[in-house]
């Protein structure tokens, strides 16, 4: 199988120019028989249309597609495809449900994509212990799902219905985190295949402790290493019990200096709050004209506690006078599960509300996460930054009927393509989200330079230049700026102790 490559000029370009113009290798008739001799010809693909779809996640990212897309069914195959691709020298690219943010599944040098959707079994569950095992199909509402029965759930969440392994890949996070955390406090011991086809068990193999004293943590390396170390096979996830009681709520602010004020109050207060969610007032008419709601358009707060009846009690008068103190207003409380329920997925379809605000226009989504003192700071400047960049909402907007009357997202707001803003400022992490037009030259360099811009802001107030979202192609620079040299220089030499051909999703991250 030694010629079983052979090379072509690429043809595809993202706008950013992560696509160096060297040569790809197009895969031969030989190779993807013995592609389709591991899984089944039925789930191998080299179809342009299948390529294509497995070539970009939700983000503007746009690069060159694979050359061939596999599906595997078990981790015996998964390790046989690694194998087979490592010693051809062939790029691996894992694929989930295809919903990042990154560029994170961009095949930059063409090769293999493994999408591992299909291996969606959830293998054990623990109810005594709190955990469960869980392939790299299953999605965070598959299992919530499956768990409806026994009194747990998992509460990581972000908007979209991730796969639960891609989301342990890309260290995810959601509207939960405040409480319960993200990925990375939520993985007890991950399944991955490394390069070259063997199988690592992070922390022991059917280990499924909270704590450990015991060598490196193999487990919070790979959580967040975006594919480039190895493919994630099966997850070992902690669970969490259902809340006695839960009770959501809505409330508006003057100011968007008022509504953080009031979330850094809250948590100096000591709530145990679960969700504590920021929409700007532009996020907040377009959540309102997408999901049918009818909240007052000005800087607003999501928030929801959960508890016992009576804790719950305390917990929301304590945290009425902390807003009031700060102006808030125009409070709406969600008791029943079906209300609870139509809140949060506006919350979660916040995406697909910006994009609906300029039909035909790419989203451009980026986030930071400052420490929380610092959080006022950089919203207030952000904001001011969208106007200045002209990246904010446009006077031209249709208003949902009843929605917002009066108060700040009344008056006519700036011309220009809609940018909102929306985070989990429980946890001092918040999104810009900007609508570009794809043809236009200049939109998409000023959108760049925002984002870059915002990153570089997060850093000089001693945050990170991403909170969930990942490095992917996008954060190259910004990863280095971050963690300084010595930094970089250390996860390359751990890149190259694991991936020595540099070979696991090429051109991420490093």
């Amino acid at each position: 199988m030694a010629n079983l490559l052979r090379p072509a000029t690429w043809g595809l370009f993202s706008w950013r120019g992560y696509c160096s113009r060297g040569t790809q290798g197009r895969l031969s008739a030989g190779f993807v028989e013995a592609l389709k001799a591991i899984v089944g010809s039925p789930h191998v693909s080299t179809a342009a249309v299948v390529r294509e779809q497995h070539g970009h996640d939700e983000s503007m990212h746009m690069c060159q597609p694979p050359d061939a897309v596999v599906w595997p069914q078990n981790v015996e195959q998964v390790s046989q495809l690694a194998a087979l691709c490592y010693g051809q020298g062939v790029p691996i690219i894992p694929f989930g449900t295809g919903s990042g943010l990154e560029g994170g599944v961009c095949a930059v040098q063409g090769g293999v994509c493994v999408n591992l959707i299909r291996m969606d079994r959830i293998l054990e569950l623990n109810p005594e212990d709190f955990s469960v095992v869980v392939e790299p199909g299953v999605t965070r509402k598959a299992l919530n799902t499956h768990l409806r029965d026994c009194g747990l759930w998992f509460p990581v969440d972000p908007g979209a219905d991730a796969s639960l392994c891609g989301m342990a890949a890309t260290g995810a996070s959601g509207t939960n985190s405040v409480r319960y955390g993200t990925m990375r406090d939520n993985v007890l011991n991950l399944e991955v295949v490394l390069p070259g086809g063997r199988q690592l068990h992070t922390a022991g193999r059917g280990r499924r402790f909270w704590k450990s004293a015991a060598g490196y943590n193999l487990t919070g390396l790979f959580v967040g290493s975006e594919g480039t170390l190895g493919l994630i096979t099966a997850a070992t996830l902690r669970l969490h019990p259902v809340p006695e009681a839960t009770v959501a709520a809505t409330c508006a602010f003057p100011t968007v200096q008022a509504a953080v004020d009031s979330t850094v109050h809250i948590l100096q207060a000591a709530v145990p709050v679960a969700r504590i969610e920021f929409l700007d007032e532009v996020m907040m008419d377009a959540c309102n004209r997408h999901s049918k709601l009818n909240c007052y358009v000005a800087p607003t707060l999501f928030l929801e506690f959960h508890g016992s009846e009576q804790a719950l009690a305390e917990q929301v008068q304590r945290t009425e006078e902390v807003i009031r103190h700060n102006g808030g207003s125009h409070f709406s409380w969600a008791k029943e599960a079906e209300e609870r329920s139509r809140l949060w997925a506006a919350r979660h379809n916040a995406w697909y509300a910006s994009l609906a605000l300029r039909p035909g226009y790419k989203g451009y989504s980026t986030d930071v996460c400052v420490p929380i003192s610092r959080l006022s700071e950089i919203l207030v400047q952000t904001k001011e930054d969208l106007e200045a960049w002209r990246l904010t909402g446009s006077a031209s907007l249709p208003r949902a009927p009843g929605a917002g009357r009066g108060g700040a997202g009344a008056a006519a707001l700036s011309f220009g393509p809609p940018g909102t803003v929306v985070g989990h400022v429980g946890d001092g992490n918040f999104h810009c989200i900007l609508l570009v037009d794809p043809e236009d030259p200049e939109e998409l360099l000023r959108a760049q330079a925002f984002a870059e811009q915002l990153g570089r802001r997060a850093l000089a107030l001693h945050g990170t230049c991403t909170g969930e979202h990942g490095i992917g192609l996008g954060k190259r620079q910004l990863l280095l700026e971050e963690v300084g040299v010595v930094g970089m220089e250390t996860m390359r030499q751990l890149k190259a102790t694991l991936d020595p051909r540099g070979l696991m999703n090429p051109g991420k991250v490093l």
